[in-house]
């Protein structure tokens, strides 16, 4: 899929295109593509004429090779996104090439983006743009944006794990914790733990990229000073989730404790079990060695003995277990 977004009096409008005539129509400050055809790339080259490398969205590229600027001064980034789905939570990896001059279609940048998956901070940041006129200026604004919505979007689902957690800690700290409900809360736990490490991680990415822009000095003033502040929330960002991996650690760590407690029940009542049957068990030994024959036949009253005297041998135990309060 091919869209285009051109500035229309200040605000940022979206055309998908279908063909290259319909492309040479525009002369747009952001190219986005998702999940390209052979064909779509084939009208970038020739319209832009910008060719898109093959390993554009490889997952295994160096770290060192996924920011740099080539010697005609067309910047190269490639930065992960998150998309915090419930069921399946990941990170999306989108190449960005920005062409600082392009005498071919206009004066001014564009900027291209190239990704496999629908990314929501590109919804949000869409959404922004056609409400608010002057938001964005030029393709280098639109970078800043997406990576500025990013950050907000991390912070949008930090804000989705306290509420999560928080219901965590009302199931833990109620103090009746079954197996049950600990595997539930283990579950969530997980979850959480596994979306806030993608946080960091994005928030971590997010920078890198941001500092990037900053070095190269392509931004102007007012850009500068907002990329600054889009460290300093990212910042922030990371100070929560330094906080939520403290608390995360204190849940999971509580839950395992009451599942220690479970387990010490049961095992407390085979240790009480055992001992308070210790001397009947001694007592019908002894009852059984000390005949030749059947008892019945030397001693009537035998078999009624020895059951009393082994229910009063395992009662007394149990009575004394229980005014110690090692029943409860």
């Amino acid at each position: 899929m091919l869209n285009i977004f051109t500035l229309v009096n200040g605000r940022l409008f979206q055309e998908e295109i279908e063909s290259l005539e319909e492309l040479s129509k525009f002369k747009p400050i952001w190219v986005d593509l998702e999940s390209p055809t052979l064909e779509e790339k084939r009208w970038i080259k020739q319209y832009f004429g910008l060719s898109i490398p093959e390993d554009a969205m490889d997952e295994d590229i160096e770290e060192s090779a996924r920011f740099y600027a080539e010697d005609t001064g067309e910047l190269h980034i490639r930065s992960d996104f998150l998309i915090a789905d419930e069921m399946e939570p990941r990170t999306v990896r989108v190449a960005f090439f920005l062409n600082q001059v392009n005498t071919k279609v206009r004066s001014k940048g564009v900027l291209f983006s190239i990704h496999d998956d629908d990314v929501p901070v590109f919804r949000l940041l869409r959404m922004r743009a056609r409400r608010a006129p002057g938001f964005i200026e030029d393709d280098k604004d639109v970078l800043l944006k997406l990576f500025d919505a990013d950050a907000e979007y991390s912070a949008d689902t930090l804000e989705g794990i306290y509420d999560g957690l928080e219901k965590v800690s009302k199931d833990v700290l109620n103090g009746d914790v079954t197996d049950a409900l600990a595997g539930e809360v283990l579950g969530a736990i997980a979850r959480h733990e596994d979306m806030n490490g993608r946080i960091r991680r994005n928030a971590m990415d997010t920078r890198r990229a941001v500092s990037f822009m900053m070095r190269t000095r392509m931004l102007g003033s007012d850009q500068f000073e907002e990329a600054r502040q889009i460290l300093r929330d990212i910042d922030s960002i990371d100070s929560h989730t330094a906080f939520l991996f403290d608390k995360i650690n204190f849940l999971m760590d509580a839950t395992v404790g009451f599942i220690n407690i479970n387990q010490n029940k049961i095992i407390k009542i085979f240790s009480v079990a055992s001992v308070a049957l210790l001397p009947p068990t001694l007592i019908a030994s002894l009852y059984g060695m000390n005949f030749k024959f059947m008892p019945e036949l030397d001693w009537a009253l035998g078999y009624p003995y020895a059951l009393a005297l082994m229910v009063a041998s395992a009662l007394v135990p149990m009575w004394y277990f229980r005014r110690r309060g090692w029943l409860k």
